[in-house]
């Protein structure tokens, strides 16, 4: 077996379609999150994904989904991202430094964004794992305040140190010069463990149907009226959301036809 090219070497300042790295955090064992410049031109709506990645042995570019977790008005784009030792690419994409080149290719598409959903009073971002990634996006997104009353990030991991992405966020929210001031009175996060102890503990979905959720924030049950959810995780967990919110009798949106919720599968976990 040929050994891994060191990514310097191959991600060279002529890389076709390469972004430049701009920084890299390692949040614990298994996440990391990067930011990379912008391509000159490139736009997009909050929540959707690009496909980005690394040339491959054969030649050939190597790519994966991965939701941009930077909000549409941002200069530079971020990505968050799990580490997979055997991972065709993120095996090699968590070793990257700044100054090195990503491939990111400028076709942004998605579901999770706010034209799929119809209009409503409450806005759920429902995550696990690296899935919280196009909400780092939305929560940032003026519009989301705009259009919802309460805005709440649902974040499920097996262990607290998976949840430290989130807290940033939250943290450097609260100071965001263009949402800040509304989001201190609109956004809430609701994390939960599964396997490391913890204040609070329960997968996503039991905590929805015990009721726990929403008496622990002062909120109404789901009601397909008032509540908009937006689903982004495993696939069990998206399965099981689907599930409980078609029985409450909420229906799935689309670009081409809103509606109560939507479910985002096209992220690397």
């Amino acid at each position: 077996m040929n050994a891994v090219q060191p990514l310097h070497a191959v991600a060279s300042p002529a890389l076709p379609d390469g972004q430049t790295v701009l920084s890299v955090r390692h949040w614990d064992d298994r996440l990391f999150s990067f930011r990379v410049s912008r391509p000159a031109g490139f736009r997009f709506r909050s929540g959707e994904f690009v496909m980005i990645g690394l040339p491959g042995e054969n030649g050939k570019p190597l790519l994966r989904a991965y939701s941009i977790a930077s909000p549409f008005w941002d200069e530079e784009l971020e990505f968050y991202s799990i580490k997979v030792p055997d991972g065709p690419l993120t095996s090699r994409l968590q070793k990257i430094a700044v100054g090195d080149r990503v491939i990111v290719r400028t076709k942004p598409t998605g579901t999770l964004v706010l034209d799929a959903l119809l209009p409503g009073r409450t806005l759920w971002m429902v995550s696990t794992g690296t899935g919280v990634a196009p909400f780092a996006s939305l929560m940032r997104e003026p519009e989301t305040y705009e259009k919802f009353e309460n805005v709440i990030l649902a974040q499920t991991c097996r262990r607290k140190s998976e949840l430290d992405y989130g807290a940033d966020l939250h943290r450097r929210l609260l100071d965001d010069p263009l949402v800040g001031e509304e989001a201190a009175s609109k956004f809430r996060r609701y994390a939960t463990t599964t396997r490391e102890p913890s204040d609070r503990m329960g997968r996503i979905t039991d905590l929805i149907e015990s009721g726990r959720l929403c008496a622990d924030l002062g909120l109404p049950p789901f009601d397909p009226a008032e509540d908009r959810v937006m689903i982004c995780g495993s696939m069990a967990l998206n399965l099981d959301m689907k599930r409980l919110l078609e029985a409450r009798g909420f229906s799935e949106g689309a670009n081409s036809r809103p509606g109560e919720y939507v479910v985002e599968r096209a992220f690397v976990d």
